[in-house]
This record gives structure tokens, sequence and C-alpha cells, in this order.
């Protein structure tokens, strides 16, 4: 159990823990010349069932305010010191304001110089005591008086912590990944770079390999001392130094962390529930400079409020808080907002989403999920998203914002019903079981009004069911339900169009008798098939005609319209990408010259291959040269649309785009 103190400068914090423990935390020089305490101090008392209380002594000077705080952030129970003779003080209320906001409610207060007084003052202090405790945390917590010069009260309040000891308040975070926030770094001979820091989750072992935040160097821990001792574990609540192997002492500054690799994730804007001090001079306003504490970090950033007006002294509100560069945080995170002079204390917050989005932060959508996170559990976080989020939760996110190992976030997937899945490429999401039926229920009732409303048009092009149906499903989702929906067909594929099962389309006998006149004459030429006008003029048939059966075709996904009035087979067009793949896979990208040379045509009907291949999605222009976006999606899904019913051509899939025969005619993954 870690004990913090707080209070106003010269009131006896030092000396107290000094009386408690025996050891002075006072370690600099010029600490010990003003008689202040400036930077942390650190103290340890052993108890006697074998365990240790860790003590952190921060500054009560008003100047040193950012230095209480890089220690008050990780303290489990705090410990208020004020002075007989003074009484209540300036940082004695800031102290005990930002403990408030940083949620800490475990706590006790120390009366100190009663040696100094008269009783009655003692009496007058103690009441001026319980009327600030009023209304916050520790109004319930109890008063010691007491003096650390002669002795008198120590014992009792000693009692007192050791008895809080024995039960401290939980933490949640034994389990998750490891995060120590780094407020020392020093070299020490025969053990190297040497860092301190409270343990804000998890556990770490001798040996361990683990990852300097934000910069990502990685390291091994050679030695722990945990709690002043030395020891092969280092645990959540307790002090620990790491001995580290890999890294220099010029490379880790205070407020960097020493976290688990799976827990490494810097971010540079996160998502917050904010409350203001009754105390505030003024409320809080939109895109507000200000310094942000978070664990031993201190950065500076601003405040974009999701809301449309500013939130007022004592009230409560969400924002967006953009910092200049990253730190480490996760959900549940603790942190203060100072103003840009450092002078004063804006708000406290709580971290929602550590990797908050930049767009559409102010949605319904995203203030429901903004709304989940706020639950207080976990369990109802996630049954929350469940149910609300239409594009599924992202379980990785949630695993990592929630600071969850892999095998405690299955046993909490496993105590929810939802429906998970697996997208290639994006992870694994999870929906309620009633969400995701409604979304499949939407695509069936697109598809219906569609087929109302153009009987004579195979279906739609998935790209655009999905705009039409479920807009806020991203593509890689979508195309995994359609994958479900086709499974248990209730929907069809045929070509790039999808459709519901009982819609079909046939060939008339005169567009079956003329297809088969066609087909050949595309064939013979695959990579250079005839325009339309030579087919017709071949064939002596209107050229309308021809034109018309060619754009019915490309709806059934037996060719494709590359160009206007060109038209290609589905074998050439799964034979060209299958090329410009190859091509690609060489230097990392082809150029219409390569691509030209190697199929044996015009440079500009090359070009203008390689630009559908662009605009369907299976490639993108870089310049002068095209680059694959998936080389192996295309073939396999114009391979899996081939008809094995060729003689009537019935269709089993829809999809349409504008255009028949446009450019989205060819679905790309």
């Amino acid at each position: 159990m870690i004990i913090g103190t707080a209070g106003h400068i010269d009131h006896g914090k030092t000396a107290l823990i000094k009386a408690l423990t025996g050891m002075d935390a006072d370690r600099l020089p010029e600490e010990k010349a003003r008689g202040i305490t400036i930077e942390l101090g650190y103290a340890f008392y052993p108890l006697p069932h074998g365990e240790v209380l860790g003590f952190i002594d921060v500054p009560g000077h008003e100047r040193f305010v950012h230095n209480m705080l890089a220690g008050a952030t990780g303290i489990d129970v705090v410990l208020l010191v004020v002075a007989a003779d003074d009484g209540v003080m300036p940082q004695t209320r800031e102290h005990l304001e930002i403990i408030d906001l940083l949620g800490v409610k475990a706590g006790a207060v120390a009366l100190t110089k009663i040696d100094r007084v008269e009783p009655a003052r003692v009496a007058a202090a103690r009441a001026e005591i319980e009327a600030l405790l009023r209304g916050t945390a520790l109004a319930d917590s109890p008063v010691f008086a007491l003096s650390s010069m002669t002795g008198d009260g120590v014992p009792a309040l000693r009692a007192h912590l050791e008895a809080m000891a024995a039960s401290p308040p939980p933490t949640g975070a034994a389990d998750g990944c490891f995060r120590l926030a780094v407020d020392r770094c020093f070299t020490i001979s025969g053990s190297g770079t040497v860092v301190t820091g409270t343990v804000f989750s998890g556990s770490v072992v001798v040996g361990d390999r683990l990852l300097v935040s934000p910069p990502g160097w990685e390291v091994r821990v050679r030695s722990i001392h945990a709690q002043n001792r030395a020891a092969e574990r280092g645990a959540a609540g307790q002090r620990c130094a790491l001995s580290l192997v890999g890294v220099e002492k010029k490379d880790i500054a205070r407020g960097d962390g020493v976290w688990e690799p799976a827990a490494h994730a810097p971010t540079a804007r996160f998502d917050a529930s904010l409350t203001l001090p009754p105390s505030a001079a003024r409320a809080l306003r939109h895109w507000t400079p200000v310094h942000v504490h978070l664990g031993a970090a201190e950065v500076m950033g601003r405040v974009s409020l999701l809301q449309a007006t500013g939130i007022e002294p004592g009230g409560n509100g969400r924002a967006q808080i953009v910092l200049d560069r990253p730190i480490g945080a996760l959900r549940g995170d603790r942190f203060i907002l100072r103003d840009q002079s450092a002078q004063q204390t804006l708000a406290g917050g709580v971290v929602l989403d550590p990797f908050a989005p930049a767009r559409k932060v102010r949605t319904p959508a995203r203030l429901a999920v903004l709304a989940a996170l706020e639950r207080p559990t976990m369990f109802d976080a996630l049954q929350q998203l469940l149910n609300d989020a239409p594009a599924g939760v992202d379980l990785s996110w949630f695993a990592r914002s929630f600071n969850l190992r892999a095998k405690a976030a299955e046993t909490l997937y496993r105590e929810i019903p939802m429906v998970v899945v697996n997208v290639a490429g994006a992870g694994r999401f999870g929906f309620a079981p009633p969400r995701w039926e409604t979304t499949q229920q939407e695509v069936l009732a697109a598809l219906a009004v569609e087929h109302a409303r153009v009987p004579e048009v195979l279906g739609l092009e998935g790209r655009r069911l999905r705009r039409l149906a479920t807009p806020d499903l991203p593509w890689e989702m979508f195309t995994a339900l359609i994958d479900q929906m086709l499974a248990g067909q209730r929907v069809a594929r045929h070509g790039p169009w999808l459709h519901l099962p009982e819609h079909r389309i046939t060939l008339t006998g005169a567009e079956e008798k003329l297809w088969r006149a066609v087909a050949p004459l595309l064939q013979t030429t695959p990579f250079q098939p005839p325009w339309v006008r030579d087919i017709a003029r071949t064939l002596a048939a209107p050229e309308p005609q021809v034109r018309s059966l060619l754009q019915r075709v490309t709806m059934l996904g037996d060719t494709y319209e590359v160009m206007r009035d060109r038209f290609f087979t589905r074998e050439a067009i799964a034979e060209l990408a299958r090329i410009v793949s190859e091509l690609a896979a060489e230097k990392g990208e082809v150029t219409a010259s390569e691509f030209r040379d190697h199929i044996g045509t015009g440079r500009k009907l090359a070009i203008r291959i390689l630009e559908y291949f662009d605009k369907t999605g299976f490639s993108r222009r870089v310049g002068d040269a095209h680059r694959v976006r998936d080389p192996t999606l295309l073939v396999e899904r114009i391979k899996n649309n081939a008809d094995t019913d060729s003689g009537r051509r019935e269709a089993q899939v829809s999809g349409r785009d504008s255009h028949p025969g446009g450019a989205n005619g060819l679905q790309i993954r």
C-alpha cells in the first residue's frame, strides 16, 4: 500500500514521515539547507506481518505543485497534514482538491505541532479541518492530533495506518498488464540504469522483457527492489526500483513508463470525463490550453469539449484531450488539468477512451460509446457497447483500453452473449445477437426495396448495398456480414451482384442465341476484345442490341465493361489481375509500359485496364505506377463467381451500381 502526504508548506509532512518510519524523506542538499521539500521523497515502514508500507512525501510549496502531482497520482491512501498553529492554509485546500479530483477516497488527517499551541487552538484547528473535509471523499476520515517532535499521538496514527494496510483499498489492477510510472531515473555502479516509480497495474519478475513507453525502447529487468527490499517480483500498489538492461539513463525521463509490451500504445488524443472543483475561478471553455498531469507525466495539451457549452465550476462533462506529444494512458487512469501558466488547478478527469478518433467525435453514436465507457464495471461497459454500437465492438481495442490480458479478456467475452466476427486484417469484433440480426435485416430490407424498384436489374453491388443498408458498418465488417449471410443462404451472389435468393434474372432465348455468337469473339483475343460496333458489324446485328446484351451479361458477372463499349470476359479479367499482381510483387508496383509489354497490347489499352483496376479498388495509383492493395482477393472472387449453369445463367447473387457496366461492377474487398 502506498501512502502519500498532502498539505501546506512547513506543516510537518517530512517530520511526520520520519516519526512514523524513522526515515528522512528529504534527500537533496537544497532541501536540507532550506528546510523544505522540493522533490518527491520516499520512506518505508515494515509491518509486523511482513508487508511494507510505502510513503511518498510531496512538496507543499505552491511552486512545486507539479512535483506533488507526480507523486499523488499513484497513491492508495492520503495522509493530509495540517499544522495546529496555522490551521487550514491555501495549499491545504489545493492539495485536498487535487486528491478529491484524483478519486482517492481512503485517508487520514494528521493535526501536527500540537506541542506548540494550547488545547483550545487544537480544538479550533480540528473544527477547521472537519469543515474543510465536509462534502469531500475524506469527509469521514479520522483526525489524529500529534507532535512529531515529542511523539505524542504518533503511535495511534501508526496503528491506524497498519490497520488500513491489513485491508487496503481495492485497485482492481493486479491482473492487468504491468505498468510502472517512472518518477526517477539514475545510474548505480554495478546495477546500471535504475528507474523507480509506482506500479499502477500487473506484476513483474526478474528477467521480464518490457518496453519504455512512449519511446518504445526494449529492456530486460535485471533486478527488482519492491517497497525498499530486494525481490524477485514487484506488483501493483508497490513502489518499485527496476534495474534495466538495454537502455541508458539519458533515454528515460520522469513521466515515461515501463510497460509490458501488450499494453504499450502511446496516445496523443484521448476522450475523458472531466470534473471542475466548486472553487474554480471560471468555466472551462473549448480549446483551453492546459498542463496535463497523468501518472508522473506532465505534458501540454488542449481541451476539446464534446458539448455545446463550457463546463461550469462544480460541474462535469466530457472532453477530448489533445496532447502536444504522446503519453501512456488507459481507460480509468486519473489525471489533473492545470492552466497554461501552471498556477491553478482547472479540473480533474478520468480517461474513457485512450485511443479516441479525431473525427465525428460529437455524433450520437460516438457519445453513446462514451456513455458506455462511463459505466462502473467493464462488464457493464462491454454489454452496453455491444447493444449500442452499430459497427460492433473492436475486442482488441476494448481489451487494450481496459488493460486486460488475453485470458481475462476471453473469460469476460464468454460471460456476455455475443456474436464474434473475425475480420481479416482488422481483428475480432463483437455484436449483441439482436444487433447482429437487426443489421442483417437492414441488408435484406435494402435488397427488397431495390428489387421492387428495378425488378429487371439483378441487385446491388456490395459497396452500394453497404451505403444503402449499413453506412456505419466498415467495409471489412460488411463483407464478413455478407459472407455469413451467403453461407446461411439469406442472400445470393452472382458476379459482383448481391440479391435475395428468390430474385433471378435469365437471358431470353434470343439473348442466349446472340450470346453464343458473341462469346467466341471476346475469347479469341481476350486481352484486346473487339468494340461493340465491331462485334455488331461482324455478326450483322444491331449495335444497340449487342450493347444491351453485353450489359445484361455484365450484370450476371460473365463480362466486365472496362471502358465504354469494350467488354472483357471474367476469365480475362482474372488473368490480367494475376499478371498485375505478379509484376507488382517484383518491385512493389507496376507501370503501364511494363504491363503493356507483358500483355502485348497498346499502351493506351494497358493504361485503361490499370485505371479500371484502380477504380474497382484492386489497385491504386501512386505517381506513374500502380500498387496492388491485395494480390489474391480479385482472382479468388472471380473464380468463385464462375457460373456452373452457363446454359441458363440464372443469377445466384446480386449487386449493382448506378451503371451496370461501370467501374464499380468489380467488387474488391
